[in-house]
């Protein structure tokens, strides 16, 4: 499954625990700047001693974040969405060299999760209401939900040659929410050390990635508690490392008091049950970013076979809540993590 890549107001499902005061008389300090993309808030600070170099190299990033989200918007026209309707109508579609790579990539990345991550499911995504701004509480038409889960969209239907896609099933539908934010986390990382800037952390709606550290010290990041406006724990984060988090309480809405999230469950063709949240701490390795936005959703999905899907992603270091609020922590993890107020650990898990 996907979250919406450009998607409406969301709470933040990572909270940066910035601490902005330096000690001593260092010129070097903490340079930040936000913006509004992907349909979410995205923060990018960079720890040096040099303004100018500082403000290009945000600025770069953010203009890159522009344009990722201009060009794989999920609805909206971009080249995603002339994808898809090429796709729809039966008909190949070229395509640039980068979506080409990333469409690649995530094939290989839903086939490693069981198809529980599926970048082709976002007809479903959209006939749940999660393809627009605002979401009105509303169940989807039972025929029509109905008659999709029936044609089984997967990333497996489409064939990638060069730069040309095509697929098998007309039901297939882009939509690269659980992918993309984990992918722009990498290139802004890129960028920055292009830039010289050795020291930054990168904040997207939740996604983290950490380059340096801050003043010789980790950056230090919270994970939200998904019942409560409040971080449940928080814990270091060092070069090179990301989060990701896949929770039921970014994007909902409610039906006769029963939850409706976003995270779409392609066995099903109906919002997952059964967990709040997932986090995944993905160590410094390529493509970090990417893989800590990707391996939170099967994980998600997988219920109590959470462990086995993130060990697929050689990941060892994740936290979980499941559908009854039971925290559970990877040893790997617990040893790091910083349980905050109220918060508690009701399980290490091997």
């Amino acid at each position: 499954m996907v979250n919406s890549f450009a998607a409406g107001k969301v709470r933040w499902t990572l909270g940066l625990a910035l601490i902005l005061a330096l000690a001593g008389c260092q010129r070097a300090q903490v340079f930040q700047q936000e913006s509004f993309v992907f349909g979410t808030r995205v923060e990018v600070a960079v720890y040096g001693d040099s303004d100018a170099q500082a403000r290009a190299a945000l600025g770069a990033v953010l203009r890159e974040f522009d344009r990722l989200h201009r060009a794989y918007h999920a609805w909206e026209p971009s080249e995603l969405t002339a994808l898809n309707d090429a796709l729809a109508g039966g008909r190949p579609a070229t395509v640039s060299p980068e979506l080409a790579a990333m469409l690649r990539d995530a094939q290989l990345l839903a086939a490693t999760g069981d198809g529980l991550f599926d970048p082709a499911v976002g007809r479903l995504v959209a006939l749940w209401g999660f393809h627009t701004d605002t979401f009105v509480p509303r169940l989807p038409d039972a025929e029509a939900l109905g008659a999709l889960i029936q044609l089984k969209p997967s990333m497996a239907d489409i064939t990638i040659d060069g730069n040309t896609v095509t697929s098998r099933n007309p039901a297939v539908e882009i939509d690269l929410g659980g992918y993309a934010k984990g992918f722009a986390l990498d290139r802004a990382a890129e960028i920055l050390r292009q830039q010289g800037v050795g020291n930054a952390l990168i904040n997207i709606g939740g996604n983290v990635m950490a380059l340096g550290s801050k003043g010789g010290q980790p950056w230090r990041v919270g994970i939200q508690h998904p019942r409560a406006a409040q971080a449940l724990a928080a814990l270091p984060l060092y070069d090179g490392e990301a989060i990701g988090t896949s929770g039921d309480y970014q994007r909902y809405f409610e039906v006769d008091g029963v939850r409706y999230a976003h995270l779409i469950d392609p066995r099903t063709g109906r919002p997952a049950t059964g967990t709040e949240a997932v986090t995944v701490l993905v160590t410094a390795r390529p493509h970090a970013g990417t893989l800590s936005d990707v391996a939170s959703k099967p994980a998600y999905l997988g219920g109590p076979r959470w462990r086995e899907y993130l060990a697929r992603y050689g990941i060892d270091t994740a936290l979980r809540v499941d559908g009854e609020g039971r925290v559970q922590v990877t040893r790997a993890l617990r040893s790091r993590l910083q349980v905050l107020g109220d918060g508690h650990v009701d399980q290490v898990v091997e």
